[in-house]
C-alpha cells in the first residue's frame, strides 16, 4: 500500500461505483469519508477497508436531497484534509415527465445538480489553496443521448438534464481552473453493472448484500480503470469504453463552429 495521500471524499458509497472507487482510493493509501443513505452498507465497507488498507474511514450517513444532510457533508468537504472528491451519488427518477412524481423530481434536482455543485464549491477552494486536488463528477453517456427517444432507453427527460449539466459545469469548471494544479474530470459511464436501475430512486435498494440489475453492463472495475487512466493524461471528459478521444474533441469544435456561425448571423 502506498502512504497516505489525505483524504477522499466519496458519495454513493455503499454501492456500484462509488464502493469500487473507495476500494480503489484506500488501497491506494487514501483515507475515506463515505457518504450514503444506507448505514449498514458503510458500516460493511468501512471495516473492510480499515482491515485491508489500514486507512482511516469516516461514515457519514445522508441524504443529499435533504438540505440538513447536504450541509453537513458540505461541512465535511470544506475540511483541510479533502484532496479528492468524488461526486458519484445520483439518482434515476426514470419515466414519463408528465407523470414523474413532483417529489420524485426535487429528489434528483437536489442530488444530481445542487448536491455535486455545493460540494464541488466547498472543497475546491481549499484544494486551490493547499495547491493540489482531485475533483471527479460522475454523469452518464445519457448527458449526450438528449435527442434519442426513448425505448430501449429510458424516459429520462429529467436525469438526462441533470447529467447534462453535470457534463457542461465540470467542463466549464475545468476550463476556469486550467492552470492549476488540480484535476477535474466527467466521467460518463455508459450502462455499468451495478444496482442503479433497481431503484428509481425514492427509497435505496434493501439489504447488505450490493446487486446487479437485471441489464447487466460493464463491469465497474473497467470503468474505474477509465477514470484514473484519464485522470493521469489530463482528460476532462472520460466515456469508458470510447476508444477515440477525439469524437470529445470534435464535441469542443462542434460547440465552437455553432458559437462562431451565430455570431456571423448577427452581423
Amino acid at each position: 500500500m502506498s502512504t497516505r495521500r489525505g483524504t477522499a471524499l466519496v458519495t454513493g458509497a455503499s454501492s456500484g461505483i462509488g464502493a469500487a472507487y473507495a476500494e480503489r482510493l484506500a488501497a491506494q493509501g487514501w483515507d475515506t469519508v463515505l457518504v450514503a443513505r444506507r448505514a449498514q452498507r458503510l458500516d460493511d465497507l468501512a471495516r473492510r477497508l480499515r482491515e485491508e488498507t489500514g486507512t482511516g474511514v469516516e461514515t457519514l450517513v445522508a441524504d443529499l436531497s435533504a438540505p440538513d444532510d447536504l450541509a453537513r457533508v458540505v461541512g465535511r468537504a470544506a475540511g483541510d484534509d479533502i484532496g479528492f472528491l468524488l461526486n458519484n451519488a445520483g439518482i434515476n427518477g426514470y419515466g414519463p415527465f408528465a407523470a414523474l412524481e413532483p417529489d420524485l423530481l426535487a429528489k434528483v434536482l437536489h442530488v444530481n445538480v445542487l448536491a455535486v455543485t455545493a460540494l464541488t464549491r466547498a472543497a475546491v477552494p481549499g484544494m486551490l489553496a493547499r495547491g493540489a486536488g482531485t475533483v471527479v463528477n460522475v454523469a452518464s453517456q445519457l448527458a449526450f443521448a438528449g435527442s434519442l427517444p426513448p425505448h430501449p432507453l429510458p424516459e429520462r427527460a429529467v436525469y438526462g438534464g441533470t447529467k447534462g449539466y453535470v457534463v457542461t459545469f465540470t467542463r466549464t469548471l475545468a476550463a476556469e481552473l486550467a492552470g492549476t494544479p488540480l484535476r477535474i474530470q466527467v466521467l460518463c459511464p455508459g450502462l455499468t453493472a451495478t444496482e442503479f436501475h433497481r431503484s428509481r430512486g425514492h427509497e435505496p435498494v434493501p439489504g447488505r448484500d450490493q446487486a446487479v440489475h437485471d441489464e447487466g453492463g460493464m463491469p465497474v472495475d473497467q470503468v474505474l480503470d477509465a477514470s484514473l487512466a484519464a485522470l493521469d493524461a489530463g482528460r476532462v471528459v472520460c466515456v469508458p469504453g470510447l476508444d477515440d478521444p477525439s469524437l470529445i474533441d470534435g464535441l469542443a469544435e462542434a460547440e465552437g463552429a455553432i458559437r462562431a456561425a451565430a455570431r456571423r448571423g448577427t452581423s
